[in-house]
């Protein structure tokens, strides 16, 4: 009975700890979808929705700021991102910022080197204004944590119907200049004038033409700065003391030793040397006989 009574109360309380468990992890996943969703909230923005509106022309720019967990992993994946939406990226600029290194000798021969770096990128690209919204959408999948945001959509409509109106006044004014060029131009002076004036007027319509195109892209092509960094990084590197010279020298056998040969050397050389000069010796030798045979009598 008692082992009965046991066994059921392990089955309770077994039941209890899964319930629990059960129960922090949809808690969890609720949190998580909440926070996904937050985010997804804070970085897409009604100004990067395109409105079906033909009178409305907007210049779309977005900036934002974020920390992700891997800068390089998460360039990959933005890059992605962008080409499948019809994107390209213009401008990325990954490095890795060193911000303490110290060394520490753990043995005659090693040296624990420990470096502390952080990884930024800076990227600017460029999607269609259309995938804007999508595209910041996406990138919330890599955002551990949103720092700031700044989307603009200015209306350049008007600026761009103005400046067509402006390059229809010129060309009209150019087609007039060439017409009295060719009626009334006589003096060569004249002539000098009314082209430098033409040339004028052309200038001035190339200049239009370029401004109405710049502005007819950014209308097309949102562009978009994102500044990615991750937390702090530790890499600990075992490497060679290669200030600690004295570590490789022999040990004192080793050294007599070589003491030994090196003396024998010198002593085989001096013998050598002497050898060479027996002919001087020999001289010697006889010189001194005759001395002591001759002299000295």
């Amino acid at each position: 009975m008692k082992n009965r009574t046991k066994f059921g109360l392990a089955l309770l309380l077994f039941g209890l700890a899964f319930a629990c468990k059960q129960a922090g992890a949809d808690e969890n996943s609720s949190i998580a979808e909440a926070s996904n969703s937050t985010a997804v909230d804070t970085i897409s923005s009604n100004a990067a929705v395109e409105k079906r509106e033909s009178n409305r022309k907007f210049v779309r720019t977005a900036d934002l700021k974020f920390k992700v967990k891997n800068v390089a992993k998460s360039t990959y994946a933005i890059e992605n991102i962008v080409s499948k939406n019809g994107g390209f990226v213009t401008f990325t600029d990954l490095k890795s910022n060193i911000s303490e290194k110290s060394e520490t000798k753990i043995s005659q021969d090693s040296i624990l080197e420990i470096t502390r770096f952080t990884v930024d990128n800076t990227i600017t690209l460029r999607v269609p204004n259309t995938q804007l919204d999508t595209v910041l959408k996406s990138l919330v999948s890599q955002v551990a944590f949103l720092d700031s945001r700044l989307i603009k959509a200015d209306d350049v409509a008007l600026q761009l119907l103005s400046n067509k109106m402006a390059q229809k006044r010129l060309a009209s004014h150019q087609k007039r200049l060439e017409k009295g060029i060719d009626t009334k131009g006589k003096k060569l002076n004249d002539i000098t004038n009314a082209e430098d004036k033409v040339l004028g007027r052309e200038t001035e319509n190339d200049e239009t033409v370029i401004q109405n195109l710049s502005l007819e892209d950014q209308v097309n092509y949102s562009t978009v700065t994102l500044y990615l960094y991750q937390r702090e990084s530790v890499i600990k590197e075992i490497i060679a003391n290669e200030k600690n010279s004295s570590t490789y020298r022999p040990h004192i056998g080793l050294q007599i030793w070589d003491s030994l040969k090196t003396g024998w050397f010198m002593l085989e050389a001096i013998i050598a040397f002497i050898v060479q000069l027996w002919a001087l010796i020999l001289v010697a030798v006889l010189g001194i006989m005759s001395y002591r045979k001759f002299v000295k009598k």
